[in-house]
């Protein structure tokens, strides 16, 4: 989904609980970095499973995103 429509449809609160219910303590982002906007990578293998074939998988360890008040000049 695009930033502006995770903007519209979700609230700080629901981003909060969704990473704390998986162990993630946030430290800055804004919505338009939700996970909850993005299509989960499993279900994004499996459709592309006739053209692609996996090697490895990672599991990030930390995510660093700015805050809201930090301009990016690839982004704004």
């Amino acid at each position: 989904m695009s930033r502006k429509a995770a903007h519209r449809q979700f609230t700080r609160v629901q981003m909060e609980e969704w990473l704390r219910g998986r162990g993630v303590r946030l430290r800055g982002g804004d919505l338009d970095e939700s996970p909850m906007a993005y299509r989960r990578l499993p279900d994004v293998l499996t459709r592309h499973a006739a053209s692609i074939r996996v090697l490895h998988q990672f599991r990030p360890i930390g995510v660093v995103m700015a805050g809201p008040d930090i301009v990016d000049p690839f982004k704004d």
